[in-house]
């Protein structure tokens, strides 16, 4: 695939488009020294392990290994080909492809592709209904009355599905595609006479993008009294409701921006908070809040604030979410709005400033909200429920790390039920020695520079081992290093890993090639050599190293290889002494291996 596209535009799209700015927005990075860390996107922890390097345009991840440039983070990440992530960087950047390339291998099946086209059709004509025919009047009346307006309406493309039975499927039909795939997208409902309708007829339209913007499903809301009044796409490869944000691919600038989130529970809480200028909002799609979600705002942000309807069953979704989100290492607050209202009605009625300055600023932190919360399990009018209140707080203060934080709620407490505060931090106290949770009091989001060694503990290396690391990544940035090495030893280092990735190294600057790690990972086939090289090069070495230093490790590589050389050797006459039935000579011989052996090991 690379070979259709020219090199120069493939490092000139690469150039162009900074792996910080590209991986931030999938991952929250924080900078430390010269690199930049965050969670990894590739597997769950609540520990960042995940380093960027800006300098050399290259990630690694310390947990699970993972590494490379821009162009494989993408394709790890997003199951993109090589060509689909050109392309998405060349889009980035305003550039275009070479029509030549236009054959390419995608990463999803055609079948998923035409079903993605089906959708994107759909919805233009949704949308061009509402907004612009009389057959949508009816829709656009719906969305005027819940004051969304026109800028919103274009902006979350809102539509309208007239209710004719077969519309859609002749729209579609008329594109080309076949009813066979529109009833296994679940755009249309096959019926017992083979005939099929438009499962969205007759109700307004909220087309739901995936994190690129693409149209994946859609949520579609009755305007008679047609049941159920709520109707989402069928669960699908494409439209996982556990796995998908509201809003999200447009949220996520602002989300990063803010450096919190705000969740909703319902699409039309999301439009009214965007018109009311918050932009930083997603909300789930009818169901509760999954450990996916979770771990994926997690990645993006520190804060979330829950903004759920003010009901019982509103309550009872915020705790778990809450949980749920705490769970995953996030700060959570909780808002609070008024009257029971839900967040829609509350801006329509009180208006925009309000709701910032009421509910999301005066957002609850989660002790708050937990003590809230507990009180309706408890009759505080008696003496027995009340004191079993004050324990259920306490033991959740005692799951607080900050002393201040506890201090805070305990005078609350003091106060409110004329305990004194000592006999309250006693009880704590006791609560947290007897949980023993407690003793490792590291920052669960603290970020490190020290390559990884405080995510995986690994046995001391051999000095050899050590060796041939700091060598690689002293070739890696200078060629004439690398020229030295190619010169002294060639590719006889002890380790085959490290054998192939010289040998590979030499034909890149051989080829005229400046030091460019980036491009050279891109250039290994093997996604185990593109994780080594990337640890080894994201490592921290001094950026001069004199010809001494080089040929100290250089003699270290060699007294290696020519001890394993002469143990071969001694093995071998071993061998042959046993052969000749001379066993003194043999155990002569084994007493060499076993000291030089422990000679070897002495070096670890």
């Amino acid at each position: 695939m690379a070979k259709q596209i020219p090199e120069e535009m493939i490092e000139e799209i690469r150039n162009a488009n900074d792996i910080v700015d590209v991986i931030g927005d999938y991952v929250q990075l924080k900078k430390q020294g010269r690199n930049y860390f965050g969670l990894c996107p590739f597997h769950g922890e609540n520990t960042p392990s995940f380093s960027v390097t800006q300098e050399k345009q290259i990630f690694h991840c310390f947990g699970c290994g993972k590494g490379g440039n821009v162009v494989t983070f993408l394709m790890e990440l997003e199951n993109y080909s090589f060509y689909e992530a050109l392309q998405y960087l060349a889009k980035r950047v305003g550039k275009d492809l070479p029509e030549a390339t236009s054959g390419k291998t995608a990463s999803i099946s055609s079948e998923n592709q035409s079903i993605l086209s089906a959708y994107e059709w759909l919805t233009k004509l949704y949308h061009h209904l509402l907004r612009y025919t009389k057959d949508g009047k009816e829709g656009y009346s719906y969305f005027q009355s819940r004051n969304v307006s026109e800028h919103a309406i274009d902006e979350f493309q809102l539509g309208f599905a007239p209710n004719i039975k077969d519309f859609t499927a002749e729209f579609l039909k008329k594109k080309g595609f076949h009813q066979q795939l529109l009833v296994k997208a679940g755009l249309v409902s096959l019926q017992d006479d083979n005939s099929v309708t438009d499962r969205f007829r007759g109700r307004v339209i909220f087309p739901i993008r995936n994190h690129l913007g693409q149209t994946v499903g859609f949520g579609g809301r009755s305007l008679g009294s047609g049941e159920p009044k709520y109707l989402n796409s069928p669960e699908s490869e494409l439209f996982q409701k556990g796995r998908l944000l509201y809003n999200f691919d447009l949220a996520k600038k602002h989300i990063r921006k803010e450096s919190r989130v705000i969740i909703f529970e319902g699409y039309m809480d999301v439009i009214s908070a965007y018109q009311a200028g918050i932009k930083n909002s997603v909300a789930t799609l009818g169901t509760a809040l999954t450990e996916y979600q979770a771990k994926l705002i997690n990645r993006y942000v520190d804060t979330s604030i829950l903004c759920y309807d003010a009901d019982k069953a509103g309550l009872e979704a915020t705790y778990k979410a809450a949980n749920l989100l705490l769970s995953v290492g996030s700060d959570v607050k909780i808002a609070q709005l008024k009257d029971g209202k839900d967040p829609d009605d509350f801006i329509r009625e009180y208006g925009a400033e309000a709701f910032e300055n009421e509910v999301i600023r005066s957002s609850d932190t989660f002790m708050a909200f937990m003590m809230r919360y507990l009180k309706k399990d408890f009759n505080l009018s008696l003496e027995g429920d009340r004191i079993d209140y004050v324990e259920a707080v306490l033991k959740q203060l005692a799951l607080i790390e900050s002393s201040i934080e506890r201090e805070y709620y305990l005078k609350e407490l003091s106060v409110e039920f004329n305990l004194s505060i000592e006999t309250l931090a006693q009880e704590i106290n006791t609560l947290r020695e007897n949980s023993g949770a407690f003793k490792d009091n590291t920052d669960k989001k603290s970020y490190t520079n020290t390559n990884g060694a405080k995510y995986k503990r690994q046995k001391l290396m051999p000095a050899y081992y050590n060796a041939e690391r700091q060598l690689i990544s002293y070739m890696l940035q200078d060629g004439k290093i690398a020229d030295k090495v190619r010169e002294e030893i060639g590719a006889s280092f002890n380790l085959e890993e490290h054998k192939i990735i010289v040998t590979f190294l030499y034909a890149f600057y051989e080829e005229e090639q400046l030091p460019d790690v980036s491009l050279f990972i891109e250039r290994l086939d093997d996604p185990n050599l593109r994780k080594l090289v990337s640890e080894i090069a994201i490592t921290d070495i001094q950026r001069d190293i004199s010809d001494q230093e080089i040929n100290d490790y250089i003699r270290i590589i060699r007294a290696e290889s020519q001890d394993k050389a002469n143990i071969i050797s001694l093995k071998e006459q071993q061998i042959i002494a046993e052969k000749q039935s001379d066993p003194i000579r043999a155990a002569q011989i084994l007493s060499q291996i076993i000291e030089m052996q422990k000679q070897m090991k002495n070096t670890y």
